[in-house]
């Protein structure tokens, strides 16, 4: 469904050495998770990984194979893939393997590489490392199957597994590696990791940065406590982690067996591999895939999507975002100042959030410096829609930070505009508002030549994917320094300076009033243009623009995300709507993107022409609207 896969990670209740035991554990556990696509148990499961010399002993292998074969007859009839640890002897050699199966048959088996014998790890006393083995394929149980390093699973979708086992992991270049590289969106570790003071924050991490270098999902089970506790202790910490990000992990200690579960999206994952160059420089090796049937579906989507992904949800995290966000923009600005030998900036203040956010910066910007304040020029330039509320908040905020505010009003050269272009001032169409926004940009651009400074942007990202500005008004300035902030952002880096008391309480004013351009006539002094209503939720758009950017996804993989992540606020209809206009504003409005300022890039996606999207003004939008509506 829309390239999810739902994976589950075990960790039975093991019966050491007792392999009926352990056969009827991994049974019951397999068949309470058989909607899912994978299910993952820990290294040498079978068995347990703590049997010591008992690997060595004809018994406990006899049964090891009886057990196998046991449950390869009772899973005949589930189609979910099953990744079991298992020691497997060949050409007189013990290797410690990962063995796939699916409907009673054997995939694959995967041999572990690295084996760890330092401290109170032993390995080699008992098993070979899958580097040395020289052979394809095996006999057991009765079928020929493919034996090796160089295996790679796939259902022939978008589900492409490799595993690799506990030490590999942690090796300086891991199996996972070259198996990424050939194709592998999801790497399955079975593991026996003990527990040490400090270890399982460091193997947490070392997961979720594999999963991020690698991008791939990364799933891996490890043994619980009922290992031998002679020398040390297991605690069945196991993890699945997307892209650097933790979706589930178990509880640790459990002392019964544990399932976890999440739903990966391996079609993301397949897009932002075509996106990085880096990865696709990345050299491929012979391997072999080995073709799995389908999977079950997921019918309901075990996984939170997150309506904001813009902004962390963590309030730590969020203040943290802010101030390096903040940090990028206003050094941004000064490394261009200090390279044009410039020292003012012309900067037309609304009172709305996008022009507050840019003056806070130039302010920070002209602190951190020590610069003379007098050279943050601001201008407020009423017009036919300016309600006196955002006129009085402009030149509040600028008191307080100790700007002077000049006022330059336009209704009189927006008449004589009209009356020269033949334009009748009662007719608002588009004319009338672009009239204005266009003054406001030649008197910007016109002081700014007049006192030798530059004009800062202040639309932000949100603005520029739908083209909600006018093409050489506000569209155009000398260096767009919000262009790399999206709108569901801009409110909580303008609440971000809230923690200099003496602006917070103008500064919620700000927020808390409707984002609109303020160009049509009113008579009340409320504000009659709410952009929201006019294009569409700007947290809607945001969700649009990141998972279509970012991830690729279609329209259709978009709406159904975004009716999990809008649920109760927005129902299929209204979600519908809007993103049918961010499709086409979105792709219309290219040509102003292609001409549109420099400006910072400040998170993982951009519209600059120059940087991350390259796209024609003429490009079609049907196919992506016959998404949605097919």
């Amino acid at each position: 469904m829309h390239g999810f896969y739902r994976i589950t990670v075990a960790s039975p209740r093991l019966h050491l050495g007792s392999t009926n035991n352990n056969k009827i554990e991994i049974l019951n556990l397999i068949t309470k998770s058989q909607q899912s696509s994978i299910i993952l148990f820990p290294e040498l499961c079978i068995t347990g990984y703590s049997a010591g010399d008992m690997f060595f002993n004809k018994t406990l292998y006899d049964a090891q194979i009886s057990a196998l074969n046991e449950i390869l007859q009772e899973s005949k009839n589930i189609s979910s893939i099953v990744v079991l640890g298992v020691a497997i002897m060949e050409s007189d050699r013990l290797y410690n393997c990962g063995i796939a199966i699916q409907n009673g048959n054997i995939l694959g088996i995967v041999p572990k590489s690295y084996l760890p014998n330092k401290r109170e790890f032993y390995e080699k006393r008992h098993f070979t490392s899958g580097f040395d083995a020289r052979f394809n394929s095996i006999n057991i149980c009765g079928q020929d199957v493919p034996f090796g390093l160089d295996l790679i699973f796939s259902d022939n979708n978008e589900m492409t597994f490799g595993i690799e086992i506990c030490e590999d992991l942690w090796a300086l270049t891991p199996p996972s590696n070259q198996l990424a590289s050939n194709g592998a969106t999801l790497i399955l570790n079975l593991s026996a990791s003990n527990e040490l003071v400090g270890k399982a924050n460091y193997r947490a991490d070392l997961v979720k940065n594999q999963s991020a270098r690698l991008l791939c999902a990364y799933a891996y089970s490890s043994s619980g406590v009922y290992e031998s506790t002679s020398d040390t202790v297991f605690s069945g910490d196991s993890i699945i982690c997307e892209y650097g990000s933790m979706l589930a992990r178990s509880k640790m200690f459990e002392r019964k067996s544990q399932l976890v579960n999440s739903d990966v999206d391996l079609q993301k994952l397949t897009y932002m591999r075509l996106s990085e160059t880096s990865f696709c420089d990345s050299p491929q090796t012979n391997i072999r895939k080995i073709i799995c049937k389908c999977t079950p579906v997921i019918e309901n989507l075990n996984r939170d999507i997150d309506p904001t992904p813009f902004v962390p949800s963590s309030s730590i995290e969020k203040e943290l975002r802010c101030d390096e966000i903040v940090n990028i923009q206003a050094n941004s600005l000064i490394t261009r100042l200090e390279s044009a030998n410039i020292k003012k900036v012309v900067i037309g203040v609304s009172g709305g959030l996008d022009s507050t956010l840019a003056l806070l910066v130039c302010n920070y910007a002209f602190e951190m410096m020590g610069w003379n304040k007098e050279n943050i020029i601001a201008i407020t330039m009423a017009g036919f829609g300016t309600t006196n509320n955002t006129k009085s908040n402009a030149h509040k905020l600028c008191g307080l930070l100790s700007i002077a505010m000049r006022d330059i009003p336009i209704i009189d050269i927006a008449k004589k505009e009209f009356e020269a272009i033949g334009h009748n001032e009662s007719d608002h169409s588009v004319v009338y508002e672009n009239v204005q926004a266009r003054i406001r940009t030649t008197i910007l651009m016109n002081i700014a030549n007049k006192e030798g400074g530059i004009v800062i942007g202040t639309g932000d990202l949100s603005e520029i994917a739908l083209g909600w500005n006018t093409y050489n008004g506000d569209h155009m300035s000398s260096y767009g320094l919000n262009s790399g902030v999206p709108k569901t952002l801009v409110k909580f880096l303008v609440e971000y300076f809230q923690k200099n008391s003496n602006v917070k309480a103008i500064l919620q004013d700000i927020i808390d009033t409707p984002i609109s351009p303020e160009l049509l006539p009113h008579d009340t002094g409320v504000i009659l243009q709410e952009t929201e209503k006019i294009i569409g939720p700007y947290e809607l758009h945001d969700f649009f623009i990141y998972h279509m950017l970012k991830y690729g996804a279609k329209p259709s993989k978009i709406l159904f995300l975004a009716e999990l992540a809008f649920e109760n606020k927005y129902n299929e209809a209204e979600i519908k709507e809007w993103l049918i206009v961010f499709i086409k504003r979105f792709f219309t409005q290219q040509f102003k993107r292609n001409a549109m300022p420099d400006g910072p890039k400040v998170g993982t996606i951009s519209l600059s022409p120059r940087a991350d999207l390259r796209m024609p003004s003429e490009m079609n939008f049907n196919i992506w609207i016959d998404d949605l509506t097919k």
